[in-house]
């Protein structure tokens, strides 16, 4: 049953959680640095790393792995009596965001600025990203063939046209052309050359010619913070979706560190990349990577494909990523009935199209799992003249054929450079996955 926080004040325990997601995402500016961060956060709690390219057996897949793969990580609590039978209880979300992304060819000047020429990745609140310092984050690919993730400090800007050249644009809204109105700028041209591959070699301590490829980000460079009478909010960029990735690592290192019970499932992680556009990569939920992890885990255990798709019809997904919170300035956007809040804990996520995977048994699971945790949650439904997005919920049922459900933390200001969550809730999602990976 939907049930909601007794007090406004945030816990310490709850205060803590919060400054520890902020501490996440400052270190996950790209979903290559998120990935690397939740493997630095598993290593120090005495997990180790797999390779994709070497054998697993047995010994391999037991105790404590992780496994990395571009911008995504898997990781299991694989419980000393796991048999071909044992099913997986599996936590998912997303280690990417909605950003400008570097074109391949990104220099070039106009009106005495260096400027750096992006395009859109994923469905950001374009009008965000303005007037703002902004890093730049990612990967670049060396002739070798190795890769090094590298960051900036704030390098860019992309400057509004002020009102006196737009007289129109309180009355008539804002309208940006992607193309022409996004390009950031990096320097001036009259103090000489601003290359900025060339800056990224020199931070990621690499030599400007042995780049050959790179994907990177621009990524807002204010710190996140708590904000409210209350301290009640926090405000950051990339809440949607590394609030989720943060919740669910964290909750696979408690579920690892109390030892799991009798007959406990094998406790997994899976933090996809490329949600923001479409899932389908590699390493996206729309790709093999989870399929491939789990197949190997349960022949190196010794089963077959038989045993193999028992065990998963007796799994489930806990699907992870962020919602809407009903808006105090757009009320009329939302349900009539269905209201979601910040601070009302995490949402389970409904939707009749199977934009979302959750259906009633799931919500059974769900319930069950916060009821254990001392948790509230609450339902998130569209209004129906809002169609919703989708997340890895259902891409993942349909690859795998496992009960699924979807769930998430409220936000305001989706997709926005810089969102914003009560204090109350990541301490919440996360004590839910936990509960929810004990089985």
């Amino acid at each position: 049953m939907t049930s909601t926080p007794a007090a406004p004040v945030p816990t310490r325990e709850a205060r803590e959680a919060a400054l520890d997601l902020g501490a996440f995402v400052t270190a996950s500016p790209s979903s290559f640095h998120a990935a690397a961060e939740a493997a630095r956060r598993l290593c120090q709690a005495g997990f180790t790393e797999l390779r994709e390219e070497d054998p697993w057996d047995e010994i391999d897949v037991r105790g404590d792995r992780y496994v990395i793969r571009d911008g995504s990580i898997i990781a299991w609590s694989t419980p000393s009596g796991a048999d071909t039978s044992t099913p997986w209880r599996i936590v998912g979300s997303h280690t990417d965001s909605p950003a400008l992304k570097l074109k391949p060819e990104p220099g070039f000047t106009a009106e005495g600025f260096a400027q750096v020429g992006v395009e859109i990745y994923g469905g950001p609140l374009l009008n965000s990203w303005l007037d703002r310092e902004l890093r730049l984050a990612g990967r670049l690919a060396l002739a070798d063939g190795t890769t090094v993730l590298v960051d900036t400090p704030p390098v860019l800007r992309v400057p509004q046209l002020a009102v006196h050249l737009d007289r129109q644009v309180n009355a008539e809204g804002l309208k940006l052309d992607p193309q022409r109105h996004l390009q950031p700028v990096l320097g001036l041209t009259a103090l000489g050359e601003a290359d900025v591959l060339g800056l990224l070699a020199e931070r990621a301590g690499v030599a400007a010619a042995d780049v050959v490829g790179f994907d990177v980000v621009t990524v807002d460079a204010q710190a996140p913070a708590l904000l409210g009478a209350h301290e009640e909010f926090l405000t950051s960029a990339r809440l949607d979706n590394l609030g989720s990735v943060h919740a669910e690592v964290e909750a696979l290192i408690r579920v690892q560190a109390d030892g799991p019970a009798s007959g406990a499932p094998i406790a997994l992680l899976v933090a996809n990349d490329h949600e923001e556009v479409g899932s389908a990569s590699r390493s996206g939920a729309g790709g093999p990577f989870l399929e491939d992890v789990l197949v190997r885990m349960h022949a190196a255990l010794g089963g077959d494909e038989a045993s193999r798709r028992r065990a998963l019809a007796s799994s489930v997904v806990l699907s992870a990523d962020a919602g809407h919170a009903a808006h105090p300035n757009y009320p009329e956007r939302h349900d009539p009935v269905t209201r979601p809040r910040l601070g009302g804990g995490p949402m389970l996520k409904i939707n009749a199209q199977q934009r979302y995977a959750t259906d009633a048994a799931g919500i059974a699971v769900f319930a069950s799992a916060c009821t254990r945790a001392g948790v509230p949650y609450q339902r998130f439904v569209s209004n129906n003249a809002m169609p919703c997005g989708s997340t890895i919920g259902p891409i993942t049922a349909t690859r795998l054929g496992m009960t699924t459900i979807d769930v998430g933390i409220t936000l305001l200001s989706m997709h926005s450079a810089r969102e914003m969550c009560a204090v109350a809730d990541p301490l919440w999602l996360r004590e839910a996955c936990a509960a929810f990976l004990r089985g």
